[in-house]
């Protein structure tokens, strides 16, 4: 369930950030930063699972918090960090040299 909510949640930002990327600047760089949000996430989610890997078994804390769940958890609270920075006028909507 927990894995199914992320899923969603980066499937809506995704769009969110294609959307705002199509009307500001071009249809290309909206496939652009489409690719690099799906190109983090998948390498992230690898490298979060690796690390998970040595620390924690597969079981996790539970039936809904598996060591799955808790590298997508993991990724998704570092990926808020960094797109955050990253997407800052984006999300803001700062509106400077406009």
């Amino acid at each position: 369930m927990i894995s199914a909510i992320i899923f969603t949640a980066h499937l809506f930002f995704i769009l969110v950030i294609f959307t705002k990327k199509w009307q500001d600047d071009s249809l290309q760089s909206a496939y652009v930063n489409a690719g690099l949000i799906i190109l983090l996430f998948s390498v992230g989610w690898s490298i979060s699972t690796m690390l998970l890997k040595v620390f924690i078994e597969p079981e996790g804390f539970g039936i809904y918090f598996d060591r799955d769940a808790m590298s997508l958890t993991l990724l998704s609270i570092v990926e808020y960090f960094f797109y955050r920075f990253y997407y800052s006028d984006e999300i803001i909507g700062d509106d400077k040299g406009k």
